[in-house]
């Protein structure tokens, strides 16, 4: 949705601005606040007109603490404040995604997206990244999901590429060839 994503932009934008000091624990801590505020019981509770932003920010702010076991820096906590006092508590998720582009782009990395039949051991992960490290060009960072229906092998998909070794995969290639 490119309006959200034009709503994100300058959120995402200013906070990596005023994290330079430490973009990885900015990221962390983000991250802990878009997983707790994608709850639909949580947006249903800031949706409600009786609660202020601040009931919806102690709300995000205890629970994200809670996972964490480690309480929130200042600066999330404003930060939080500001996007629910501006009514953008949507766009707290691709505010993130922004916020990872941009951190990312500095660090010189990028996020693949890796589809496995089954589960990988730290062994094949760290095998697989060195794979598509060569590949691309660049440092990964791996998030791994599973997918069943790939019968076996993995599929990866780094910006708008994408790697794939599967067996369905396979199989409609042959499929394909066959039928031509």
């Amino acid at each position: 949705m490119a309006e959200l994503a034009t709503i994100a932009r300058p959120y995402a934008e200013a906070l990596f601005r005023a994290s330079q000091a430490d973009l990885g624990r900015a990221a962390a801590w983000l991250d802990e606040l878009t997983a707790v505020a994608e709850d639909s019981r949580v947006l249903a509770y800031a949706a409600d007109p009786r609660v202020t932003s601040t009931q919806v920010s102690d709300l995000i702010s205890g629970v994200a603490e809670g996972a964490a076991e480690q309480p929130l820096p200042a600066q999330a906590k404003a930060f939080l404040q500001a996007v629910l006092e501006n009514g953008r508590l949507q766009a707290l998720p691709e505010i993130a995604k922004q916020f990872h582009v941009l951190k990312n782009e500095r660090e010189g990395v990028l996020d693949a997206q890796v589809y496995s039949a089954y589960p990988l051991e730290d062994q094949a992960m760290a095998d697989l990244q060195s794979v598509l490290e060569r590949k691309f060009g660049r440092k990964l960072t791996l998030k791994v999901s599973l997918a069943p229906e790939l019968i076996g092998g993995v599929r990866a998909v780094v910006g708008d590429e994408v790697y794939d070794t599967s067996v369905k995969a396979q199989l409609e290639n042959m499929k394909t060839a066959l039928t031509a």
